[in-house]
């Protein structure tokens, strides 16, 4: 079991947490005694986190989950209530303070063009990125969850959009998002009524992939990210997931295209040699993403 590294992000007042270790970048939001409400440090923060991942080698997945009984109670109250509704601020980071990362890849199509705002990011880092909802998720922090590639949660976790109970609307994308997850009838509903869902609801919506039990979550979720870090090749999920983005935008035939190009550049790839190599020796795979 490899040595896990810790670090605060700079800046971040310890509204957060990174630790790489097995493969994973693991993200904590950390103000558990705020059931981790959202902060411009901690926006800062899990921002800058994912970009050391994106870069980092010994990196092939990123989990992204809240200390303590929460995920995120959504923005911090504190903070809503310092807006101004003509002309001030209405983010909790402004543009001026927005961490710029690097998230380049050699591989697959850039998808950034199409997911414009505060966490467009998360789509555009080749790296998987799985939220681990472990309690309370709600208003903003909801909208975090979509933005991750997959979503666990523990069955016993609260979700709610929360923002008709607050007077505002659907905000920085889940507009977009909830549809394409769960539906328009099942998205309105959860916007609209505003109303709480535990874990198990969430996954019966198909707005998680998969509840566990309380006890057995994070062993379930990093048990999961393991397997990926392990056994399946960082270059092909990275081009994946930036297809399975690319092609909300395109038709059959452009998608289809894409995949063929997209195929013919894989079979240059070492990790395809060495996919073919570990099968055929019946040996465990070691892919290096090139």
């Amino acid at each position: 079991m490899s040595e896990a590294v810790r670090a605060e992000a700079p800046g971040a007042q310890a509204h957060m947490s990174y630790e790489v270790k097995d493969g994973i970048g693991l993200i904590t939001l950390n103000r558990p005694d705020k059931l981790n409400a959202w902060t411009g440090e901690m926006e800062k923060g899990v921002k800058r986190a994912v970009g050391a991942a994106a870069k980092d080698d010994k990196v092939r997945v990123i989990v992204l989950t809240g200390a303590g009984r929460g995920f995120c109670a959504g923005a911090d109250m504190n903070l809503l209530q310092s807006i101004e509704p003509e002309g001030g601020r209405r983010n909790i980071v402004s543009k001026e303070e927005e961490e710029a990362v690097d998230l380049s890849y050699d591989h697959g199509p850039s998808v950034i063009e199409h997911f414009h705002g505060r966490f467009g990011y998360l789509f555009e880092c080749p790296k998987p990125v799985i939220g681990a909802v472990n309690g309370a998720c709600a208003g903003l922090g909801l909208v975090v969850s979509l933005f991750c590639d997959l979503r666990f949660a523990s069955e016993e976790a609260k979700f709610t959009t929360s923002f008709a109970q607050r007077g505002l609307v659907a905000e920085h994308g889940i507009a977009w998002l909830l549809p394409r997850l769960i539906g328009s009838a099942h998205a309105l509903d959860l916007l609209m009524s505003a109303r709480k869902i535990d874990g198990r609801e969430a996954a019966r919506l198909g707005l998680v992939n998969q509840a566990f039990p309380a006890d057995e979550f994070m062993e379930e979720v990093m048990a999961y990210a393991r397997h990926m870090a392990a056994n399946v090749s960082p270059r092909s999920m990275a081009v994946m997931k930036r297809q399975v983005y690319k092609s909300l935008f395109q038709d059959f035939n452009q998608s289809t295209d894409m995949a063929d190009k997209e195929m013919q550049a894989s079979f240059k790839s070492a990790d395809f040699k060495e996919g073919v190599a570990h099968f055929v020796e019946k040996r465990s795979a070691h892919f290096t993403g090139r």
